[in-house]
């Protein structure tokens, strides 16, 4: 099991067991945002047809869906700082599987390398969990402001992991086989800092009785409002996101771009998805969750008008940043939503439920971006999202009838 705090260690600990957290993430999207900017690319150098371009990125997101509950067994029995290092294990070798994929001109090796990265990817979706578990074992007020910081650590990934791109693409004879090589020294620091981490076994929010109440079935965790409502959201936001993310800089190529502008849109998407967490928190402890949730849902609707509006550089970065921003209001929004539904004894089961959920809507976002995009553009991809959005924002509507629209709020 992981190690328990000091008594002593207090607020000191939490701020620096977040901050810990928070460069993990950072590492953790600095893989995540290299992988996600040349892999559709690096797969259609590969690929006989091009509809399988983004068969890689695919490979990235199933190995994290196929993987997510087994990453929570693990963790629930070894403590979460076993599945870290784990966790970082596997990236090392997937960033060495998938230079040799693309180095011998393997799509299949190629998809191998980036199903390995994916499961690292399963253990480290978790750091957001790990952080509410420190603010709950010392300041259960701060939890939303934990989850939202922790996200935050994702800015750094979101301008490294562009740059690391553009510099190593064509660093070795294949284009693109430099940038996966790279990617194992990231994953390399992400094993020694695991190391660091003193996550508490306590029972979090509820206290040593909740630790010691017996798990319910998980279709009780989620037959709650609030339960079903997070699940929904943190996987429809995600998979609207992933969706237009993994197309951009496909599209962007169709359209004549070079791809050192492909990086920069994604960079500012990256950007745009973190950033706000340094507010997020705050922002749910004033107005609640679920507007927060909407206020999400809002900002990606606008991001599908800009981009249905044309397809100049500008149309591309604004549209994507505000992607990024209105998927960190859902996904924090309901990230905080789902740590309101469980006992500390169902945790890493619903927590692995969850981002299993999630990971099998991007793995199919994923597959499907580069046939859409090659077979019936990106004006297409845009217009499909818009259900799935309406969707979103419906079930935190439902849900805040049952918990309330100020649930979250600070008093």
């Amino acid at each position: 099991m992981g190690l328990a705090l000091g008594p002593g260690e207090g607020m000191a600990s939490l701020r620096f067991q977040v901050g810990l957290l928070a460069l993990l993430q950072a590492l953790l999207l600095t893989n995540n945002v290299t992988l996600i900017a040349i892999s559709g690319l690096a797969g259609a150098t590969l690929a006989a047809d091009p509809a399988w371009a983004t068969l890689p990125v695919t490979g990235y997101v199933l190995g994290a869906a196929l993987t997510s509950l087994a990453a929570a067994r693990v963790m629930r029995g070894r403590g979460r700082r076993a599945g870290y290092t784990l966790g970082a294990l596997f990236a090392i070798a997937g960033s060495v599987v998938a230079w040799a994929g693309v180095a011998g001109g393997s799509l299949a090796v190629l998809f191998a390398g980036t199903f390995l990265a994916g499961v690292y990817n399963a253990f480290g979706a978790s750091y957001r969990f790990a952080a509410a578990d420190v603010a709950d074992a010392y300041r259960p007020t701060f939890r939303a402001r934990a989850i939202s910081l922790v996200l935050a650590g994702g800015i750094a990934g979101g301008v490294i992991g562009p740059e690391v791109s553009k510099l190593t693409r064509e660093a070795m004879p294949m284009l693109f086989a430099g940038s996966y090589l790279a990617l194992s020294g990231f994953a390399i620091a992400s094993l020694l800092l695991a190391q660091l981490l003193r996550l508490p076994d306590g029972a979090g929010a509820g206290g040593a009785s909740a630790a010691a109440a017996p798990a319910r079935p998980l279709r009780e965790v989620l037959a709650q409002p609030a339960g079903w409502a997070a699940v929904l959201v943190a996987s429809l936001s995600y998979g609207v996101m992933n969706l237009v993310m993994v197309s951009t800089p496909l599209a962007m190529q169709l359209c004549g771009h070079p791809y050192a502008s492909a990086a920069f849109v994604i960079e500012w998407h990256v950007i745009g998805m973190f950033a706000p967490g340094l507010v997020t928190g705050s922002i749910i402890g004033r107005v609640g969750i679920a507007p927060v949730i909407v206020a999400g849902g809002v900002l990606m609707l606008a991001c599908i008008a800009i981009a249905l509006s044309g397809q100049a550089l500008w149309h591309f970065t604004v549209a994507l940043f505000l992607l990024g921003v209105g998927w960190n209001f859902m996904y924090t929004g309901a990230t905080t939503l789902l740590t309101t539904t469980y006992r500390a004894s169902e945790k890493n089961r619903v927590q692995g439920f969850n981002d299993a959920c999630v990971f099998a809507v991007m793995a199919t976002s994923s597959l499907s971006s580069g046939a859409l995009v090659h077979l019936q553009g990106w004006n297409l991809i845009n217009a499909m999202s818009v259900p799935a959005v309406l969707a979103a924002i419906a079930a935190a509507a439902i849900a805040a009838r049952g918990i309330g629209w100020r649930a979250g709020r600070l008093a």
